[in-house]
């Protein structure tokens, strides 16, 4: 008998491993919203104006094994050379236990960013012991949880130090033998502010004393340390700031920036057991006097206490950020690289402070090896002081030929100077054949390594070599042996809810399935071994890669160009308003500095307006959500002769489909703006609707949402800007690397394709998935959204609902938003004590009081199940029902399960119980709980305590010494 020709198919389909529900599944919820199809209900909530009239012209879907073979045929066109270009970026072991249990560990990558801090103890224990070592290396008061990049870290310095210092003076000090990467990336970030960029001889540009700060790189970029304390005395006299770029491992040879007076130290962590990447993503940090801490930029944890008076974790001064102080925010907590970031402190657990400085004197030694066989060789050494990169006086064409012959990448600096960096990887065969390369012949066939090593010592001058501790605390002297680093991560892992354990259902911030086979290929050698800024001709596969993945994107969009260099969402927004400015100066018209941005934009669109020197004008909303069109009107009339540009998040923030997104894109335009769409939400577009199509000139994407590059924590992320064909020249430049025309703007990332290692992850996402797969993974994450709204609607009120005749819950998009201030009136209940109350359940709460206060704004995604759907309703319906009890009296408004909650495993076992409500109903609200259960390990944290007594360093070990002492623990 015949093979149906459908047996002879794959029946592997990766979107049914993807997509949550099935079927059936969908076809019941379809009922509980009162639709007759899925189809059915995306005509009825997305506007009939925007929908797509073409498909997206991608490759049709195949198979995850299919997707492997093909990446790993691309990844092979990269060439995999040994790099000593040095430059901020270097070869590093990462140690198996941490690369296998958090790099590659999904409890680890697909963690959220901690604002629930009951149930992020663990990774926010991990950022704090980066902070603390930070901290220690430079010698400074305060450290945040990480940074993007250097580059963008310095430039985030300097605008500390022109809001912190006394100086009025709008001009920078930059010295020229700061990585060139860096150096431009500060550019683009100052042009807009109308700072001025001196770049040069520190020494000779700050003799007018007219600046507000100095930034210098320790050690240099050819290898130079500088003494910097004469410097750092005369940036104090006219009352400026020293903004030191420092090399965290050398800081373990070398005295600590603070020690020599530096105000505010930024560097990149990546040779803490992150592979170069490409570029990224590695956790650079920053570092500060205490008298900047509330100004500082970027994600900052800190030590409160709980309920019960312990210790315990939390992110302080969440004021500062952009979705509460929007224009006016200091603060951005999507610039953060955590995943990294705790690799980066695990590596430092691991090696402890013995371990990292032997690693640092092997880099040292082999350094003065090197130098002095060439020395004797008769090569010119012209970086006399040097902790692991020399510069070398030769003929530099013929000495970088003989290299690249071999295998290897060496630093070109000029015809005749050529730059060489150690790294924790060097080898004695790696210094031979340096000696060969520059010296060939019997010059350097004779150089004995073995008798130059006995008679050197390191290249680090003497009254510079570092005198005092670091990482004194027990966690870095402690979780040396294999056996214990394993647990400890373990522990760590344990105390915090991931989405390998539930359903984080946060609105805003999307979090579907981070599939495995998207994971594997990022630590594939081909891609992870590779340095930004090797020759062009070696990134044929990350290049070829850059330009499918550009033009699949392109094809989701609606857009003819995109640049992946942004590394995070809010790069992106600001790449993209640079673009914009750019092109209202190509016309003439670079007076244009209005921005108007709707109520319900999201949260990151004001602040970035302000980054780029545009003047923010909010426009109002109507009671459903809508932007005001009168209102609109008026202000684009008003302005009209200044105006730049719209923010608009589409859909918005509040979860609506805006009917009138056309007419406003026009009216804007009509009166000489341009349309930014912020991409945050655009899972709820692929497939069925395309900014670029329906009036967008500008949008960014959240490679960390849409396209399924895991948040790890809070990072890293990828955030392309799009734009419209008229708008394509002015996309970011990279000059460092040789990329980019006179039209495009600056680089807005230290390296060319930014976070480039975790691209792969998004190609094989769309690879698998195909144009049918992407659509129907929005319209499930529709579907998801209004099955939640539809069967809550009779519990909660659902805020900003549609009020879509014949759908229950009234129609939102992808996300819903749960009006819980009615209940705080009715029961003393607050929408923070249901989020609380949540992991009593086992539930990541949703979106807290953003973007309305008051609130919860739950976004499904579509990747999770119909079982996992019902039993996140079940458990809001039960809360509902305690808060109906409180309503009636049956449970105090003082003494109840909502305002205690969470309630930890100790307080239930205690043996003594304070509570009127039984300790089965604080712990085993719902049945099903007795199977499996999540203990959060630490009751509420207090965060008023937690800001006025700001700690952000590692608890010393006396505070836990009850903790200790006790068997229950």
């Amino acid at each position: 008998m015949p093979t149906p020709l459908h047996l002879l198919e794959d029946a592997t389909e990766f979107h049914a491993r993807h997509i949550g529900p099935d079927a059936a599944d969908e076809a019941a919820m379809c009922a509980a919203i009162g639709v007759g199809s899925r189809a059915a209900l995306i005509d009825a909530v997305v506007p009939a104006s925007i929908r797509r009239g073409n498909a997206m012209d991608l490759p049709p879907a195949c198979t995850e094994q299919q997707a492997l073979a093909e990446l790993k045929e691309l990844a092979g066109k990269n060439q995999v050379l040994k790099s000593f270009i040095g430059q901020g970026y270097y070869g590093t072991h990462t140690p198996g236990v941490i690369l296998r249990n958090i790099l590659e560990n999904p409890a680890w990558y697909t963690a959220y960013t901690p604002y629930q801090a009951e149930i992020s103890q663990g990774r926010m224990e991990a950022l704090v012991n980066f902070q603390t070592m930070v901290c220690d290396l430079t010698g400074m008061d305060i450290a945040n949880g990480s940074m993007l990049d250097e580059a963008t870290s310095a430039a985030e310095a300097v605008t500390l130090a022109k809001r912190s210092v006394k100086s009025k003076s709008n001009r920078l000090v930059v010295a020229g033998d700061v990585h060139p990467q860096t150096i431009e990336v500060i550019r683009t970030r100052c042009a807009p502010l109308g700072l001025t960029v001196d770049v040069g001889m520190a020494p000779d540009l700050m003799k007018d004393g007219d600046y507000f700060a100095v930034v210098c790189q320790y050690p240099s970029t050819t290898g130079l340390i500088h003494d910097l304390k004469a410097t750092a005395e005369a940036v104090h006299a006219v009352g400026a700031a020293l903004i030191a770029c420092a090399d965290l491992l050398a800081l373990t040879l070398i005295q600590a920036p603070g020690e020599f007076g530096a105000d505010i130290v930024v560097g990149n962590t990546q040779r803490f057991g992150m592979p170069m990447g490409c570029g990224g993503p590695h956790a650079a940090y920053l570092a500060c006097k205490d008298a900047f801490k509330r100004s500082m930029p970027g994600r900052l944890v800190g030590v409160s206490k709980d309920s019960q008076g312990n210790p315990a974790y939390r992110l302080a001064l969440q004021t500062r950020e952009q979705h509460i102080r929007r224009e006016k925010a200091t603060s951005n907590i999507c610039t953060a690289q955590v995943l990294p970031a705790v690799v980066a402190s695990m590596y430092a657990v691991y090696h402890g402070p013995q371990g990292l400085k032997r690693i640092a004197e092997r880099v040292a030694r082999f350094a003065a090896v090197l130098a002095q066989g060439l020395s004797q060789a008769g090569v010119k050494v012209v970086t006399p002081h040097a902790f692991d990169t020399i510069t070398v006086e030769c003929d530099a064409a013929a000495v970088m030929a003989r290299a690249l012959a071999d295998g290897a990448n060496l630093r070109q600096l000029s015809r005749q100077h050529v730059s060489v960096a150690l790294d924790e990887t060097t080898t004695r065969a790696d210094v031979e054949a340096l000696w060969s390369w520059f010296a060939p012949g019997a010059a350097s066939s004779q150089l004995d390594l073995a008798a130059i090593a006995e008679t050197v010592d390191s290249l680090i001058p003497a009254h510079l070599r570092r005198s005092s501790a670091y990482l004194t605390h027990p966690v870095f002297n402690t979780h040396h042996s294999e056996t214990e680093m394993l647990r400890y991560i373990r522990s760590l892992s344990d105390k915090d809810l991931a989405l390998d354990r539930a359903m984080i259902p946060l609105g805003s911030c999307t979090m579907k399935l981070n599939a495995t086979s998207e994971m594997i290929p990022i630590t594939w050698p081909e891609f992870a071994q590779i340095h930004p800024f090797a020759p062009q001709d070696q990134l044929a596969g990350y290049t070829e890669l850059n330009e499918l993945l550009t033009g699949w994107l392109c094809q989701a969009t609606g857009y003819s160009g995109i640049s992946l260099q942004p590394n995070a969402g809010s790069q992106g927004e600001y790449a993209g308003l640079l673009a914009i400015q750019a092109w209202h100066a190509s016309r003439g018209e670079a007076h244009r500095n209005i921005c108007l941005i709707p109520e319900s934009a999201h949260g990151t669109n004001p602040a970035s307006a302000q980054m780029v020197g545009m003047q923010v004008v909010v426009t109002k909303c109507d009671k459903e959500g809508n932007i005001d069109l009168a209102d609109l009107q008026a202000k684009c009339e008003q302005y009209a002769a200044k105006l730049a540009a719209i923010m608009i998040t589409y859909p918005s923030t509040y979860g609506v489909f805006d009917t009138h997104v056309k007419e406003i894109c026009a009216m804007v335009k009509a009166h000489g703006g341009r349309v930014y769409v912020d991409g945050a939400n655009m899972n709820a577009l692929v497939g069925v609707a395309a900014p670029g199509q329906f009036g967008g000139d500008v949008s960014h994407l959240n490679l960390h949402k849409t396209f399924c590059i895991p948040h790890g924590g809070g990072g890293p992320g990828v955030g392309p800007v799009c734009v419209v064909e008229d708008l394509v020249p002015f996309l970011p430049a990279h000059r460092t690397a040789g990329l980019g025309a006179d039209t495009n703007i600056g680089a807005v990332s230290a390296a060319p394709l930014g976070n480039a290692a975790v691209l792969p992850i998004s190609w094989m996402y769309i690879r698998m998935m195909g144009a049918d797969g992407l659509q129907k993974a929005t319209e499930t994450a529709i579907l998801s959204a209004n099955y939640i709204a539809a069967r809550l609607s009779g519990h909660y009120d659902i805020h900003f609902s549609g009020g879509i005749a014949g759908v229950k819950g009234g129609g939102v998009a992808h996300e819903c938003i749960l009006d819980l201030r009615p209940l705080k009136d009715s029961s003393g209940v607050s929408a923070e004590d249901v989020a609380k109350r949540l992991i009593d359940y086992g539930f990541h709460a949703p979106t807290l009081s953003f973007p309305v206060a008051g609130t919860l704004m739950v976004e499904p995604t579509e990747s999770e199940s119909r079982y996992e759907l019902d039993r996140f309703i079940d458990a809001m319906i039960q809360i509902r029902h305690e808060i109906a009890d409180v309503e009636a009296g049956k449970l105090s408004r003082e003494d109840n399960p909502l305002i205690h909650a969470p309630h930890t495993a100790l307080v239930c076992s205690a043996n003594e119980w304070a509570h009127a409500y039984s300790r089965e109903v604080a712990a085993f609200p719902v049945p099903s709980l007795r199977r499996a259960k999540y203990w959060a390990p630490v009751g509420r944290v207090d965060n008023v305590y937690g800001d006025r007594n700001l700690f952000c360093s590692c608890v010393p070990m006396s505070e836990f010494a009850d903790e200790q002492a006790s068997p229950a623990n």
